[in-house]
């Protein structure tokens, strides 16, 4: 696993903890995070959304440089499946 997602996956956990529904992040030559009702964790399974960008990307997000919402109409984030999941995961890291 790699050091990115080792580290997502500690800070997505501390932020968020649990999340009532089921996103997978997939951050582009890295890896795939799970966030679901069990919790935060590395894992690629499936869920009702699928959110990918790219790792500098996914660290100004998780920093609060990058807002997800922008980095969505620009393109460097993509969202694949149930929209609302990923703006509840949005609201959850702001």
């Amino acid at each position: 696993m790699s050091d990115i997602i080792n580290e997502a996956v500690t800070q997505l956990s501390t932020k968020i903890g649990t999340f009532d529904g089921s996103v997978k992040f997939v951050i582009e030559n890295e890896g795939a995070i799970m966030l679901d009702s069990d919790g935060v964790r590395a894992g690629d399974g499936d869920a009702e959304c699928t959110m990918t960008a790219d790792a500098e990307t996914f660290k100004g997000i998780l920093d609060g440089d990058v807002n997800p919402t922008s980095a969505f109409m620009t393109g460097k984030l993509s969202v694949d499946g149930d929209m609302g999941q990923a703006m509840k995961l949005g609201a959850a890291l702001s």
